[in-house]
């Protein structure tokens, strides 16, 4: 079953660490993509975004237990950058100067994914469908 949903990066970071900071459409969405065996996309990029949020913080083991369950829980599906998105990333504008979020939101483009997100920058964009 092909993912519906893309997760931004403090989505993934809430989901695995801080689940109630999530919204109840944020929660509904992935609780049912969980108890149907769907799977949810993880953008390669949010790994760098991850390890720079908890690389030199006193959490980097939580940095690890999040890596791990991106890697072995078979509900994540992890989506590289591709020259498709990095093409989509330069068609975008300057609507969005965050790196990472231009590569997210580019991913949820050409992968036709809905974003979960609660970056206002993002939502306020309209450049993509999103989950707030």
């Amino acid at each position: 079953m092909s993912p519906r949903f893309l997760l931004d990066t403090h989505i993934v970071v809430r989901w695995l660490s801080e689940p109630r900071k999530l919204t109840r459409e944020q929660t509904r969405v992935l609780e049912d993509a969980a108890r149907r065996g769907a799977q949810v996309a993880v953008s390669a990029i949010s790994l760098l975004e991850i390890a720079a949020l908890f690389g030199k913080d006193r959490l980097a083991g939580s940095m690890a237990a999040i890596f791990e369950k991106l890697e072995t829980d078979p509900i994540f599906i992890l989506l590289p950058i591709t020259i498709e998105i990095a093409t989509e990333v330069a068609t975008m504008g300057g609507t969005l100067s965050d790196p990472a979020d231009r590569a997210i939101v580019a991913t949820a483009r050409v992968h036709r994914l809905r974003l979960v997100t609660s970056d206002q920058r993002i939502v306020e964009s309209k450049l993509v469908s999103v989950v707030e």
